[in-house]
């Protein structure tokens, strides 16, 4: 008799005379794999050859006699997955990493930080937060880049509408006010008629600006337009929004180390603070940016990933885009602090006078240095702010295509440009609270409770369910089965013990020292704080509701059996591509064989 089985594999089994080969994989009903004989006479029978386990299989009830050969997946057998879209080319894929990974959180935020010192659909809903607030931002890149048009920089001279009862002085860019240096920068942002801010927002937080909603809506039809068409437009797109801003920092890093006192300002940037090694706020902050710059949790790493073949060397990606992320911020660092020192040089005054962390960087100490520049400062503002808005597509699209790709895997019926369409406009209208006078108090408070929080929450629950309840051997196992590497202690002990241990410490630590959240100093009204809780609780209630869901539609009879099952893999589980699940399943045969 010849049994005809999936051309990934040969087995001889000399013990009952049965050779199977290759053929075609009949069809899986339940735990059996039938397979179809030939009798005397020709005619076609079925019977079940083989009993699929969740950790071997079982030939007539017993292991086979020889190991089988397996042979290794190549980039050909992910093919099958035609319905799938790939990148056009593999490089898309890596520079769409970087320019998800290199994006604001490098320019504007790592410098003050090291200054200063259903997991998927909780994940969602993070991502969603971020990238509403982060869409907000770019909208405000682009009024002050058509503002950098102008024959005179629109902040490089006072306004006597802005100063109030301050002074303006001739040929001077900042005022004093109550003894306090004032930029007339901060006062453009803050009191003119575009971006007016609110003291506090106890009476709410105002009506959303014409100009900067109009902003906000075409950083959003950009986006859409970089995502309709999926990896495959948007991989082109990478090639911009990944390379430019490079040019730019170097360009502006040429010109900041030539003015005087900059070096005195990437010296304060390099200088270590050797005590604060002891600070445990240190470390919080570090893990955040590594969060945040690195969208670590957020799930457009994993996205893109999907997109790859699948023996795609992503061991080799993980270090170049990681890399890469430091790289830049590292020259971010440097480019930033040479012109603020060249600032605080001119202004005589300390340099952590001039920086200002968050927003602020982004928007009143870089734009105000580049403003004294003695040659074509608009040019420098141009490049400088059209370089942010390339930095925030990047980012900004690999945020919103994860969401996107998470409807479109779930529900094939909904057609890509629909999803697009959706998560765009519900986005915009989001937005609007942030262009509002009460702006930059509701992103802190998104910022808080709807992102930081709840993707650390995430991240700590996808690294120990991946390291514990899959498991390190089952994960590093299939590692080396798509690359044909062998992960040595160094990764098991950072996935397995080091890495939830110190997320789970921290996060323990920063609640249990945490204070009232403030926005520069003003306290919150009791129903924004309880609006930020509620908002983190739905995005946490969805790991138990979703946890309940995945219990109870288990085959198990009993509860404990429907418990115990759904923390194993399904029959679903494993790579899509039929051949290569074959070659998957002797491979882990293989593996236990070789450890009995």
């Amino acid at each position: 008799e010849l049994g005809h089985i999936n051309p990934a594999f040969n087995v001889d089994d000399p013990g009952n005379g049965l050779v199977l080969n290759a053929g075609d994989l009949n069809r899986p009903y339940g735990n059996n794999l039938f397979y179809i004989t030939h009798d005397s006479q020709g005619q076609k029978k079925n019977g079940p050859i083989f009993t699929v386990g969740q950790n071997s299989i079982i030939n007539n009830g017993s292991l086979p006699p020889k190991v089988p050969e397996v042979s290794t997946p190549s980039a050909d057998d992910s093919n099958e997955e035609e319905e799938r879209d790939t990148w056009g080319n593999p490089i898309e894929f890596l520079l769409s990493c970087i320019s998800m990974s290199v994006g604001l959180g490098n320019v504007w935020r790592f410098p003050f930080v090291a200054y200063e010192n259903g997991v998927g659909y909780g994940s969602m809903v993070g991502t969603f937060v971020v990238v509403s607030f982060y869409v907000s931002l770019m909208g405000l890149t682009i009024y002050y880049f058509f503002a950098s048009f102008a024959a005179v920089l629109p902040w490089a001279q006072c306004d006597p509408a802005w100063a109030g009862e301050a002074a303006c002085e001739p040929n001077s860019t900042y005022l004093k006010e109550n003894n306090l240096l004032i930029y007339i920068i901060f006062l453009f942002l803050t009191r003119n008629e575009v971006f007016p801010q609110k003291a506090n927002i106890d009476d709410g937080i105002g009506y959303p600006g014409l100009y900067l909603s109009l902003c906000l809506l075409l950083s959003w039809v950009i986006i859409f337009l970089s995502l309709v068409k999926g990896v495959k437009g948007s991989g082109k797109v990478a090639y911009f929004t990944a390379i430019f801003p490079y040019v730019v920092l170097f360009i502006l890093l040429i010109r900041g180390v030539t003015l005087p006192g900059a070096w005195s300002g990437i010296l304060f940037f390099i200088t270590p603070q050797w005590h604060k090694i002891y600070d445990p706020n240190v470390w919080y902050a570090a893990v955040s940016q590594c969060f945040f710059s690195l969208s670590t949790g957020f799930g457009p790493i994993i996205m893109f990933s999907s997109y790859n073949p699948f023996t795609r060397n992503v061991y080799k990606d993980a270090f170049i885009i990681s890399l890469m992320d430091t790289f830049t911020s590292l020259l971010a660092g440097f480019t930033i602090f040479a012109i603020l020192g060249s600032l605080a040089t001119q202004l005589d005054v300390d340099i952590t006078v001039v920086a200002k962390s968050g927003p602020g960087l982004a928007f009143i100490s870089y734009p105000d240095a580049i403003s004294k520049f003695d040659w074509v400062p608009q040019l420098f503002a141009v490049l400088f702010f059209l370089m942010l808005f390339t930095l925030g597509v990047g980012s900004a699209t690999s945020l919103a295509g994860g969401i996107i790709t998470i409807f479109c895997d779930q529900f094939p019926s909904i057609a890509r440009w629909q999803a697009t369409t959706a998560i765009c406009i519900i986005g915009f209208f989001s937005g609007l609270i942030y262009v509002t006078p009460g702006g930059q108090f509701m992103l802190t408070l998104a910022d808080y409770f709807g992102a930081s929080f709840v993707i650390y929450v995430m991240a700590i629950v996808e690294v120990t369910a991946v390291s514990w309840v899959y498991g390190l051997n089952n994960l590093c196992r299939d590692i080396e089965f798509m690359l044909g590497i062998k992960l040595g202690f160094y990764w098991k002990f950072c996935w397995g013990f080091f890495i939830p241990v110190a997320l789970i410490v921290i996060l323990v630590y920063t609640l249990v020292t945490a204070t009232e959240l403030t926005h520069n100093g003003v306290n919150y009204p009791p129903v924004a704080i309880g609006c930020g809780w509620a908002l983190a609780a739905i995005a946490l209630s969805l790991l138990p509701l979703w946890a309940i869901h995945a219990v109870f539609t288990r085959k198990s009879k009993t509860f404990l059996g429907k418990l115990k099952e759904s923390f194993q893999p399904t029959e679903k589980w494993g790579p899509k591509s039929p051949k290569i699940r074959a070659q998957w399943m002797l491979f882990k045969q293989q593996k236990e064989l070789e450890n009995s």
